[in-house]
């Protein structure tokens, strides 16, 4: 069983930062991409971010240059550092894993969600 858990969302002020944190635990041999998507109210789920096990990076055009996503593979964690926030990001955060497990079994995981709100 694989387990996929976000932090760090919360309340900002339009302009501010956050970091998201995802940690995925259980039994994984690897992880090869992970993702971070957000889900805003009456919309539907969006990609945000995506980065592969060697650390290609690829962005949703209203997130360039304001959003990084990075990953340490020896923690099975990935990270969405977020800069100039505006009001539209506000949303749900979800967090996504291509994970193949200790059993050579591949699977798609999400995690819970984390609330990002960005006051105006």
């Amino acid at each position: 069983q694989v387990q996929l858990v976000e932090s760090g969302g919360g309340l900002v002020q339009a302009g501010g930062s956050l970091r998201l944190s995802c940690a995925a635990s259980g039994s994984i041999f690897s992880i090869n991409t992970m993702g971070w998507h957000r889900q805003a109210p009456g919309k539907q789920r969006e990609l945000v971010a995506v980065i592969t096990s060697s650390g290609n990076t690829n962005y949703a055009d209203s997130v360039k240059g304001r959003f990084a996503i990075s990953r340490d593979n020896a923690k099975n964690t990935a990270y969405l550092q977020m800069n100039s926030l505006k009001p539209e990001d506000t949303a749900v955060y979800y967090c996504n894993a291509a994970v193949l497990d200790s059993t050579w079994r591949r699977g798609d995981y999400w995690g819970q969600g984390t609330q990002v709100t960005v006051s105006s």
